[in-house]
């Protein structure tokens, strides 16, 4: 058997033996051992003296050395201490109350939940879980079809590994040696984007099927009142932003004792207010943002620009920076060992016939100096890309001004007590989760600190969160420290299996026997991109993400300069297209991790059932990227450049 054909053979193999249950990392790092010890056998010397031992310690010190992989702990430690503090259901409630008046309320909370659970935990099993327990029945004892209801929690659970910060994107940037802060930024509209999709979906099936979500009963669409607040708006005004500001300038009703012997004192009014005031603040803060970002922070150093943080890439890949538009593929790095590496009988011929093996980029053994890879902590982190401030911002955004004060007045004219319990519990339950999601992608995409920096931000925060609501103890630190370390090295591990993996499949020439099919099909850009597309979603039926983007991916990474496809849109649709990995049978885990805590009617097959609307919209979105570009480089080419 040739080497090419022994490469295509370990291609198949992985498959099935994967699909027998083996464990992915260990069986790529079992194959790649057998295959190497014959693509290095030399019959004059002793077999222990085989250079496939040698790639395995360069292939595990490589992975060992990527500093990209740091943030993965620390975003998982993030999630699994939001799980571990059970900071969900006031949210869920606050949520539902806050779009009671919508078709299908409980789905429209469900889906909005997930998706930012989703994005400060990134686990998309314990969103799934979480919100099966608190939802699922809620959702079905209202009368809501059983395929709606599985169906909104499976597809949103699974947003947040496509949202930043997300632990899938960062093993996508080791492995394709790509920028993980490009890649955040462009995946951060089109994952808002497929939410808002779903939404429309559920709300347009609850509109055309009212008997699919029937309404709520009037009793559970009313938020409790508060003696408190009732006090306030009976002795000053129903309208509460004006009640509360008299109370604080005129606390004498306040503080007198009222029908049932409420009294409000004077620091319990400032907290009224304040939280009264959070829509207000939270406009001018992120309007305020946008100005000072745009007309002043961009605009620094625009004589002598720096280059952008973003464009510092992950170890793995060769060469100074990557651009935006040619990924580079590098020949395969062999070990180093006295002699060097011997290549099997034969392939010295069959890499001249195919201009040389080329190695998918993020396989490299030894990782790049500072200049070269990731940006080193504690290095300062330099500006993001000018460029000046076009007229028609100024226009756009007063007018935005305009509008945002004019949904403000009407919002605080119709306030009233029922309204300001329902902004107090979204202030106490949503409003942490959502700063601090804030904060943690704010300082990753305005260049203020590594992701990795990032990372730890958001899981002292996470912390913080937790201790604040009292729910984490010393049992569910040790539960979360123990999930993470778990599925850090599983995640290691498969960096160390996938590198000796594609290191022996390229030296076999596997690698180039596929590029040169591909080539000789003659394909245009769009049909290549179509069906690298395709094949990546008919292998999420049986393979996990974590499996496609470590064996797949790089198969397809040195065939994007020849098509002229962006690597960061590429990247983007690959994200996209697998999250039809978590809603594909046979292998669909969120529908397995649904069913564990489901009610026992609820079948497996009405869950699958509930899940398939959602892939063919996962494909329309994928359409709209294609079709609208900027969807996704819009975003990084203006904080960036390229």
């Amino acid at each position: 058997m040739s080497n090419a054909a022994l490469g295509l053979t370990m291609l198949g193999l992985i498959v099935v033996v994967i699909m027998m249950g083996f464990p992915t990392a260990f069986t790529l790092m079992g194959l790649g051992m057998v295959f190497g010890f014959f693509a290095f056998y030399d019959p004059s010397k002793a077999w222990l003296d085989n250079h496939v031992f040698d790639l395995m310690v360069q292939r595990t010190f490589g992975a060992m050395t990527n500093e990209t992989l740091l943030s993965i702990p620390l975003f998982v430690l993030m999630g699994y201490v939001m799980e571990r503090g059970a900071l969900v259901d006031k949210m869920f409630y606050s949520v539902q109350l806050a779009f009671r008046r919508l078709p299908g309320s409980l789905a429209v909370a469900t889906l909005i939940i997930c998706t930012f659970w989703g994005i400060a935990s990134g686990l998309v099993g314990a969103v799934v879980v979480l919100m099966g327990v608190i939802a699922m029945r809620p959702m079905l004892n209202a009368g809501y079809d059983t395929r709606l209801a599985a169906g909104v929690i499976t597809a949103g659970g699974t947003l947040g590994i496509l949202i930043p910060p997300s632990v899938m994107i960062i093993v996508y940037a080791a492995v394709a040696g790509q920028s993980v802060v490009k890649l955040y930024a462009a995946a951060m509209f089109p994952g808002f984007f497929l939410a808002f999709l779903y939404l429309l979906y559920v709300i347009g099936w609850a509109l055309i099927q009212p008997k699919v979500a029937p309404k709520l009963p009037p009793e559970q669409q009313r938020a409790p009142i508060t003696p408190a607040v009732a006090h306030i708006a009976a002795g000053y005004s129903q309208r509460m932003l004006p009640a509360l500001v008299a109370a604080v300038f005129a606390p004498g009703r306040a503080l007198a004792a009222g029908a049932q012997g409420v009294r409000v004192g004077w620091f319990t009014l400032l907290r009224f207010l304040g939280s009264a005031l959070v829509p207000l603040l939270l406009a001018a803060v992120t309007l305020g943002a946008i100005w000072w970002y745009v007309t002043i922070y961009s605009q620094q150093g625009s004589d002598n620009p720096s280059p952008p943080a973003a464009e510092q890439v992950a170890p793995g890949a060769a060469g100074s920076a990557v651009t935006l538009a040619e990924p580079k593929a590098e020949g395969l790095q062999e070990p180093p060992s006295e002699g060097g590496l011997q290549e099997p009988p034969g392939a010295g011929a069959q890499e001249s016939s195919s201009g040389g093996v080329q190695e998918p980029p993020g396989a490299e053994a030894a990782p790049p100096s500072s200049s070269e890879g990731l940006q080193q902590l504690g290095e300062p982190v330099a500006a993001p890309h000018a460029e000046p401030v076009p007229g028609a911002f100024y226009t756009g955004f007063w007018l935005t001004c305009a509008v945002v004060l004019a949904l403000l007045v009407v919002y605080y004219w119709k306030m009233d007590p029922e309204q300001f319990e329902i902004l107090r519990l979204l202030v106490s339950s949503v409003m942490p989760l959502g700063v601090l999601t804030l904060v943690v992608l704010g300082v990753i995409l305005f260049g203020i600190t590594t992701a990795t920096e990032s990372a730890a931000v958001g899981a002292a925060g996470a912390f913080l969160m937790a201790w604040q609501a009292k729910t984490l103890n010393f049992q569910r630190i040790k539960e979360a420290v123990f999930l993470t370390a778990k599925t850090t090295a599983m995640v290691c591990w498969l960096f160390v299996g996938s590198a000796l993996f594609s290191a022996v499949f390229a030296l076999l020439g596997g690698q180039s026997i596929i590029e040169q099919w591909v080539l000789s099909m003659n394909l245009s850009p769009l049909q290549f991109l179509m069906l690298s597309q395709a094949i990546i979603f008919v292998l999420g039926w049986p393979l996990e993400w974590t499996e496609i983007i470590v064996i797949f991916i790089p198969i397809f990474l040195p065939l994007l300069t020849h098509f002229q496809i962006d690597p960061l849109l590429f990247g983007v649709l690959v994200f996209v297209n697998l999250q039809a990995a978590f809603l594909s049978p046979p292998v669909a885990m969120s529908a397995f991790y649904l069913k564990g805590v489901s009610p026992p009617h609820v079948t497996i097959n009405q869950i699958f059932a509930g899940m398939m609307p959602y892939m063919l919209i996962v494909i329309l979105c994928m359409v709209f990227m294609y079709v609208w570009p900027s969807l996704t480089l819009w975003l990084p080419k203006y904080l960036y450049g390229g």
